[in-house]
């Protein structure tokens, strides 16, 4: 996905508030994080989608009277056809900004085309180390004392679009990967929904010295930071 200087990742919207679409395979915290703070407010989740139909998630977002569908890679005859079906579910809803959310599925570039510089991740290490599955597991194995979230636009490639935010904890001593994902849980629910309000109000846009970074136009708005 092309980037240049002057661009802004403002999402174009239908009204006040910024609908977007969450996708989620789990437990879905970080969907309730968003639920819990831009939901009514910046932003507006008009739609959860999930590859998995006994995902948590899915409760959380009927619980808060939130459109859901699940769309199994398995119902499909390939990955591309299942693409297509939830792009245009999504673009029903007239969804302007896709939160992938513990989302573990890949999306092929004919959905990315569908929602260009629109999609974004949060992904549990400061990237670009340790990129795909495992991140956590990769760290330990790795021996680093630190560790980290990023949240980062969606690209062709594997965790390697274009950082919007990033955070990071030091934990020298933590050797099982449950307690670090447990320690990273509150920068996630902290960043993914501030990295919302930024797309909301149009306060991002890519950085003229290196397309891999965006700058935030203005301090960022860390209501809720853990």
């Amino acid at each position: 996905m092309p980037h240049d200087g002057a661009r802004s990742y403002r999402a174009p919207r239908v009204s006040d508030r910024l609908p977007i679409a969450v996708l989620v395979s789990g437990a879905g915290t970080n969907l309730q994080a968003l639920l819990d703070t831009v939901h009514g407010r910046e932003a507006e989740v008009v739609a959860v989608a999930s590859s998995v139909a006994a995902a948590p998630a899915l409760g959380r977002a009927a619980a808060s009277g939130v459109p859901t569908a699940v769309f199994a890679r398995a119902e499909y005859p390939g990955r591309s056809a299942r693409d297509e079906a939830l792009a245009d579910w999504l673009a029903e809803r007239r969804v302007r900004l896709v939160v992938l959310a513990g989302y573990m599925e890949l999306l092929g570039e004919p959905f990315l085309d569908r929602f260009p510089g629109a999609v974004i991740n949060v992904h549990p290490s400061l990237l670009p180390a340790f990129p795909g599955l495992a991140a956590v597991q990769q760290a330990l194995d790795y021996g680093v004392k630190v560790f980290g979230v990023t949240v980062h636009f969606v690209d062709a490639g594997v965790d390697s679009g274009p950082v919007i935010l990033q955070r990071a904890i030091e934990l020298p001593e933590v050797g099982d990967a449950g307690e670090v994902l447990a320690a990273l849980r509150p920068l996630e629910h902290a960043l993914l929904p501030e990295a919302v309000r930024l797309i909301a109000r149009g306060a991002l846009r890519a950085d003229s010295r290196n397309p891999r970074r965006t700058i935030v136009d203005g301090p960022a708005n860390q209501a809720g930071a853990g």
